[in-house]
């Protein structure tokens, strides 16, 4: 199984898309079309790659456009950069998400006694590689991060790309703490603080800020898969979430985008052109006290 890309609209623009494909040359959506399983029976997960590592255009799933195309989130109209939060630049992994799994708004979490986000799962990929953003590659989960972001649940994933070369010996979170000394905790530090530079106050953590393990991780993604199964099935409310999709729902659904109406939205958006320039500030270092 294969995907590709196509760009379209200028580069850190508000009008830059990244659409995909099936290896069919079928427009899909990357929420919906795209199997959460690389190989189920070895828990290998397919990643959409968001934001590539030391970069810091806030790129992601567009959960409430049709076909759900990558964009840079806004903010006030105006495009969203990560700040570099001293000594932090940029996304310090390749940041993406888990396509087919959803965490619902309406679902308050056992563990975190907060709802869901009303996004798919984060996953931080920890591998030697700096990915292409929109690149969906496979990953070994490690471990997980519960990030309480203003009240809501944000699981961040840890894993790392199966073909790395690190890979066959990182299988658990413990052995990214003995290998990678520093990382995780400078994955809770970044987590904490990248708000900060937008004036808002510092994130919290559910268990004190500790990791879980893999088996952990592994079962509150299927939660989350679960989520969207409701989701897609009409049994939880959609929260103006477009579910439209070319691939997971028959000829008749009200989710269903028939391979012309897909080709028809992208078709209804510029070709890509011309990056626009990137401001200063974001090459500019944020420190604070903490």
């Amino acid at each position: 199984m294969s995907f590709s890309t196509e760009e379209r609209g200028n580069p850190n623009t508000l009008s830059y898309r990244v659409f995909y494909k099936n290896s069919d040359g079928m427009y899909i959506s990357p929420f919906h079309d795209i199997p959460m399983y690389a190989d189920e029976a070895q828990n290998i997960f397919h990643m959409v790659v968001e934001v590539p590592r030391w970069t810091n255009a806030k790129m992601e799933i567009a959960t409430k456009d049709p076909l759900n195309p990558l964009k840079q989130d806004v903010k006030k109209g105006n495009l969203r950069y990560v700040a570099n939060v001293f000594p932090h630049k940029g996304y310090i992994w390749n940041y993406g998400a888990i396509p087919q799994t959803w965490e619902d708004p309406g679902h308050t979490d056992c563990d975190t006694a907060c709802c869901g986000d009303n996004d798919p799962i984060d996953v931080c990929e920890i591998g030697s590689k700096i990915c292409v953003r929109g690149e969906i590659i496979k990953v070994k989960v490690l471990g997980v991060l519960a990030m309480i972001d203003e009240g809501e649940t944000d699981w961040k994933v840890i894993a790392i790309n199966v073909d790395d070369p690190e890979a066959k010996d990182l299988n658990d979170i413990s052995d990214v703490q003995r290998l990678k000394p520093g990382y995780l905790e400078a994955t809770v530090d970044w987590f904490r603080r990248y708000k900060v530079p937008d004036g808002k106050p510092e994130n919290q953590f559910a268990f004190n800020g500790e990791f879980k393990d893999k088996d952990f991780a592994i079962k509150t993604i299927k939660s989350t898969h679960n989520f969207w199964k409701a989701l897609l099935s009409q049994q939880t409310n959609t929260e103006c979430l477009s579910c439209k999709n070319t691939c997971m729902s028959k000829p008749g659904s009200p989710f269903y985008f028939s391979p012309d109406e897909a080709k028809a939205v992208v078709d209804g958006t510029s070709p890509c052109g011309d990056p626009g320039s990137i401001p200063d500030l974001v090459d500019k270092w944020f420190y604070y006290e903490k």
